[in-house]
């Protein structure tokens, strides 16, 4: 069953990259407001390459920074050097995790299930099977609920969960943080959180925090090596030497996990890749011309709104009457006093 492994950690791996972002960056010192819509590009990111050299060589104190294919300059989806690190480092984390999981529940479903049905038809699953097999027998209406929970804690992580303040892996925050259930709980229904649900680390110091995380991120590629390697091992006899004594054969295809219940001819899987591929570039292309609009109509709004403010200002102020008026002189008095003289 946890054959499943390998496919949750291509689909949450490949996820995350049809997150909305955009790719264009507009100055102005308008307004407070623009300024925040405009923040969605993102322009900074504390996961810089100093940084993952550090992070790499505390990992790795041997091989330190391996990088062969240069990955961190490739620029994903125009984002920049900072935010692909992002990505890269939330990418490896989350793969380990799956991978971590997938190892354990492979030991475990080899040498022990439950012993009571887990279908409505009365199926009980047996010993003789091996993982693989396991996941082959469940029923497809269980495997598209397994699937449905996977899609769902990704997209918490992506979009819902986060807490106000919080900032997106590729645009400033911290790789492998996953967002707390503690809106859903509220909102929803109560619900533990996945990492530390009791909350005990909660006096953990930074750098004990730090350290753990290296540890995690090694144990996650020792466990994706070890759960492709009990794969290999069962799928291609003889290739894994050191699990050739406990390795139990699997006749099926482990690259195309819903063989038992439907398959794909090459010329349909294409038709269907493209039409996926093309609905979301239709569905990017149509959120960033939507934002370009928002962000263009507010910046007019804002610069017609300060234009205003600064002809008001320029206007040229009314002349005010004087309050000091001079004293109006009185000729019949002055001729009296002329003739009074003479």
């Amino acid at each position: 069953m946890k054959f499943v492994a390998p496919l949750i950690a291509i689909l949450l791996g490949r996820t995350s990259s049809f997150s909305p972002t955009t790719g264009f960056v507009v100055t102005t010192t308008v307004s407070t407001r623009s300024s925040e819509i405009l923040s969605m590009s993102p322009t900074e990111s504390s996961d810089s390459l100093d940084n993952l050299k550090d992070f790499q060589a505390q990992s790795n104190p041997l091989l330190k920074y391996w990088d062969p294919l240069n990955l961190v300059s490739r620029n994903f989806w125009d984002q920049g050097d900072d935010a692909t690190i992002g990505f890269l480092r939330q990418s490896e984390i989350k793969h380990g995790r799956i991978a971590m999981a997938a190892f354990v529940g492979y030991c475990v479903q080899s040498n022990y299930v439950f012993s009571w049905p887990q279908t409505l038809s009365g199926q009980v699953p047996s010993l003789d099977m091996n993982p693989e097999a396991q996941w082959d027998a469940i029923p497809l209406s269980a495997k598209l609920q397994i699937l449905l929970v996977i899609g769902s804690l990704e997209i918490w992580d992506e979009c819902g969960g986060r807490i106000e303040g919080s900032k997106h892996y590729m645009k400033g925050g911290k790789p492998g943080d996953y967002p707390s259930f503690s809106k859903f709980a509220e909102k929803v229904h109560p619900v533990l959180n996945l990492y530390d649900p009791f909350n005990l680390s909660k006096d953990m110091t930074d750098e004990d925090r730090e350290k753990r995380l290296v540890m995690e991120v090694n144990n996650g590629r020792l466990a994706m090596i070890g759960i492709f390697g009990f794969l290999s091992a069962d799928a291609v006899p003889g290739s894994v030497p050191a699990l050739a004594g406990i390795a139990r054969p699997y006749d099926g295809n482990v690259m195309i996990p819903f063989s038992g219940d439907f398959s794909l001819s090459v010329e349909s899987a294409v038709g269907w890749v493209t039409g996926v591929a093309a609905l979301t570039a239709v569905s990017f292309f149509n959120y960033r011309q939507g934002l370009e609009a928002e962000v263009e109509e507010m910046i007019v709004d804002e610069v017609a709104s300060a234009a205003e403010i600064v002809t008001e200002d320029e206007q040229p102020a009314e002349e005010q009457p004087s309050e000091e008026q001079p004293a109006e002189e009185a000729p019949a008095e002055k001729e009296e006093v002329k003739e009074a003289d003479l």
